[in-house]
C-alpha cells in the first residue's frame, strides 16, 4: 500500500536537514545520512495547493476583523461577564429562581391581558425571542464548541447560561420600562430606547449624546444580525443541505432568502404568530430524536458527564478528529458559543420582548430570563452529550490516503506558510463505510508544528485541508484540492518555522452542522441524513426571520423607513452569498465574534449603569405578586 514518505530508521532518523524544508521539490530526508529515504511508492498523479493570495481585498477585511476579535474577546471580557452576572445575580435575590417559577404561569396566559399596551401575547414574545436563539447556535454551534474546544466548553456554556439568566431578566425589565409604544401594532424597545427615554430627556446635550450611544448600539446590532443572525444560519444550513443531499449551496441560499422574504414582510405580529408554530414543532422533533441515542446511552450519561468537568478543570489530549486543547481554552470556546447561542447581555432580546402585551416590565423581564435556560441548559446540553456519547467529537479516521502528501516551503512566499503536495485522485480516499465521497466533501490530515504551541489552545496540532473539486482539466472526473497551511505567528508561542505531517490517516472535515448530523447517523443511519437537515431549516429560518427584524428596528431607529428597503435586499443578498462562498470555520467563527462582541460592549454599560432600575422594578413586583 502507497504510503506518506517515511524516513529509515537509523540514527538521527526523524529529523530533517535544514535545507531540505525549504526545497520546493525536496522530499525530507535523513539528517543522518543526508539522502532521501522513502517507502516504495507507484507512479500517481499530484496536484500542489494553490499558494494563497496575499493582501486581498478579502484577506485584509479577515485580517482586521481577527485583530479587532482579539480586542473583543480577551480575558478580561470573559470576567466583565461572569462578573456582571454574578452582581445581578446577588443583587436581585437569585432572580433565577423566580424565572424557573413565576414564569411558568405568566407562560400559561395566567396574566395575559388584551387591553395592555403591545402587540403580541408572552408566549408569541418568549417564542419570537427564543426564535432568534434556539436556532443552529443549538445544533452547528456546540458542536464547534466540543469540536474545537473539547467536552469540557460545555460546563462554561452551562455557567454563561446561569449567570446569563439574570442578566436577560434586568435588560429586558429595563428595555419594557422604557420602550416605545407610540405605534401600537408596532412597539419598538431595546438598548437605543432606553438611554433615549433617560438620557435623551436631559437637555440638549443629553439628546445628542443619547442618540449617538443608541446609533452606535444599532450600527452592532446591525453588524450581529448580519453576521451571526444572518450569515452563519444560511452557511450552516447550505453545508448540511450539501452533505446530505448534495444539494447545491447557492440553491439553498435562494430558497432560505425567498422562505425569509415571504415571512418578514408581515412586520412583528406574522413574525409572532410563525414563531408561537414554528419554536414548539422543531423543539420536539429535535428532542424526541436526541433523547432516543442518550436512551440508548443512558448507562455512558454519568461518564460523560464527568467528562464535561474533568476537561473543563484539566483541559483535553488530542485525540482521532480533535486536536487538543487547554482549560483555558476550553473556558474561551465556551463562554463564546453560549453566548452567541443565548444571547444574554447582548440586547437582542429585549427587543423582541418589547412587543408583548402587559403593563408589567418586570412580569416580561421574569419571563424572559426563562430564555438561556431553556436554549442552552437544556438544548444545548442535548446536542453536546450526543455528540459526545456517540465519540462523533473524537472520530476515528476512515484509513490511510493513497499515495504521498508533502508539506513543503514556497520561497516565494514571506510568513509561516506552506503548500501542500498530494495526490488528486479521488481513488487516493479511504472507502467511507455505506457512503461515497462527493464533490464539496471537505476532509484533513494532522499535522504537527514543531518545537512550539498555540498560545491559547497548548497544542501544536493543525489540519492539512483539502476537499473534493470538479476537475479543470478533464484527466479525472473529480480531483483533491490542498489547501495551504497558513498560520498566523502571533497566534503561536515562538514563531513557526517547521510543520510535518503526523500521519496518513484521512479524517471527514464536519464542521459546526454535519458534526451533529454525523451523531445521530452514527446511532441511526439515515436519522441526521434526512432529520438533522430538516430540523435545521426550521431552526435556521427561525433565527432568520427574528434577527431580521431585530435589524429592522435599528434601521428604523438610525433612518426611520428611508433605509429598510435597502436593509431587507442587503439581509437576502448576504443568504445567499454566505450560503454559497462562505467556506471555512476561521472565516465562520471571526464573523459570528466581531457582530456579537461589539453589541456586548455596546450594551452591557447600558445595563450597568442603569440596571438599578430595572433591579427596584423586579423586587417592587416580586413585593406586589407576594414572590419571595
Amino acid at each position: 500500500m502507497a504510503r506518506v514518505v517515511q524516513r529509515k530508521e537509523t540514527s538521527g532518523a526523524g529529523q530533517r536537514c535544514g535545507s531540505c524544508v525549504n526545497r520546493r521539490e525536496a522530499i525530507p530526508c535523513d539528517l543522518a545520512t543526508n539522502k532521501v529515504a522513502f517507502a516504495e511508492i507507484p507512479k500517481v498523479s499530484f496536484v500542489t495547493s494553490r499558494s494563497p493570495r496575499k493582501n486581498s481585498p478579502v484577506d485584509t477585511i479577515f485580517d482586521w476583523m481577527s485583530a479587532t476579535n482579539d480586542l473583543l474577546w480577551g480575558p478580561w471580557t470573559f470576567l466583565f461577564l461572569l462578573g456582571s452576572g454574578i452582581l445581578f445575580t446577588l443583587w436581585t435575590r437569585f432572580t433565577q429562581i423566580t424565572s424557573l417559577t413565576h414564569a411558568i404561569p405568566v407562560l400559561k396566559g395566567k396574566y395575559d391581558s388584551p387591553d395592555a399596551p403591545g402587540a403580541i401575547s408572552h408566549f408569541q414574545a418568549l417564542s419570537a425571542a427564543l426564535s432568534g436563539t434556539v436556532g443552529l447556535g443549538n445544533i452547528g454551534g456546540v458542536a464547534l464548541a466540543i469540536g474545537v474546544g473539547g467536552p469540557g466548553a460545555l460546563l462554561w456554556m452551562w455557567v454563561t447560561a446561569a449567570l446569563g439568566m439574570a442578566l436577560k431578566t434586568i435588560e429586558i425589565t429595563l428595555a419594557m420600562m422604557y420602550r416605545n409604544t407610540s405605534d401600537p401594532e408596532n412597539p419598538h424597545g431595546g438598548a437605543m430606547w432606553v438611554v433615549d427615554q433617560t438620557l435623551g430627556k436631559r437637555g440638549e446635550s443629553g439628546r445628542v449624546f443619547a442618540r449617538l450611544i443608541g446609533g452606535f448600539f444599532c450600527l452592532t446590532l446591525l453588524v450581529s444580525a448580519l453576521t451571526g443572525g444572518i450569515m452563519f444560519q444560511a452557511w450552516n444550513v447550505a453545508a448540511l443541505s450539501h452533505s446530505s443531499f448534495r444539494i447545491p449551496r447557492i440553491f439553498s441560499g435562494l430558497v432560505l432568502a425567498t422562505l425569509l422574504g415571504l415571512v418578514v414582510l408581515g412586520g412583528i405580529k406574522r413574525i409572532g404568530r410563525v414563531a408561537a408554530k414554528l419554536v414548539p414543532l422543531m423543539c420536539v422533533l429535535y428532542l424526541l430524536a436526541a433523547f432516543a441515542i442518550l436512551f440508548r446511552h443512558l448507562s455512558e450519561l454519568p461518564s460523560a458527564l464527568s467528562l464535561v468537568v474533568h476537561d473543563a478543570l484539566n483541559g483535553t489530549q488530542a485525540q482521532g478528529a480533535f486536536l487538543g486543547g487547554t482549560a483555558g481554552w476550553a473556558f474561551s470556546v465556551g463562554m463564546r458559543r453560549a453566548l452567541y447561542s443565548n444571547e444574554a447581555g447582548q440586547g437582542s432580546a429585549p427587543i423582541a420582548h418589547a412587543a408583548a402585551k402587559t403593563r408589567e416590565p418586570a412580569r416580561e423581564g421574569i419571563l424572559g430570563g426563562l430564555g438561556p435556560f431553556l436554549d442552552t441548559i437544556c438544548v444545548c446540553t442535548v446536542t453536546a452529550l450526543v455528540i459526545i456519547v456517540t465519540d462523533t467529537w473524537n472520530r476515528e479516521p476512515y484509513g490511510e490516503i493513497q499515495g504521498e502528501v508533502r508539506v513543503m516551503r514556497d520561497p516565494q512566499i514571506q510568513g509561516p506558510t506552506w503548500i501542500v503536495r498530494g495526490p488528486k485522485s479521488p481513488s487516493s480516499l479511504p472507502q467511507r463505510e455505506g457512503k461515497s465521497w462527493s464533490v464539496g466533501d471537505r476532509f484533513f490530515l494532522v499535522a504537527e508544528v514543531e518545537d512550539t504551541t498555540r498560545r491559547e489552545s497548548g497544542s501544536n496540532l493543525v489540519k492539512i485541508e483539502g476537499r473534493l473539486t470538479n476537475s479543470p482539466s478533464g484527466e479525472f472526473a473529480n480531483i483533491l484540492r490542498w489547501s495551504p497551511v497558513e498560520l498566523d505567528e502571533t497566534e503561536w508561542e515562538e514563531i513557526p518555522r517547521s510543520v510535518r505531517l503526523k500521519d496518513s490517516m484521512v479524517y471527514r472535515d464536519l464542521l459546526a452542522a454535519p458534526q451533529t448530523a454525523e451523531a445521530f447517523d452514527r446511532e441511526f443511519p439515515g436519522l441526521g441524513t434526512w432529520l438533522l437537515p430538516i430540523v435545521s431549516w426550521l431552526f435556521a429560518l427561525s433565527t432568520m426571520i427574528t434577527w431580521t427584524y431585530y435589524g429592522e428596528q435599528a434601521v428604523a431607529y438610525l433612518t426611520g423607513s428611508r433605509g429598510l428597503f435597502a436593509y431587507k435586499v442587503a439581509t437576502l443578498l448576504l443568504t445567499v452569498l454566505a450560503a454559497a462562498y462562505v467556506t471555512t470555520s476561521d472565516q465562520l467563527e471571526t464573523l459570528v465574534d466581531i457582530g456579537t462582541g461589539w453589541m456586548l460592549w455596546s450594551n452591557m454599560p447600558i445595563v450597568l449603569i442603569l440596571g438599578y432600575r430595572a433591579v427596584r422594578e423586579l423586587n417592587d413586583y416580586r413585593r406586589r405578586m407576594g414572590i419571595v
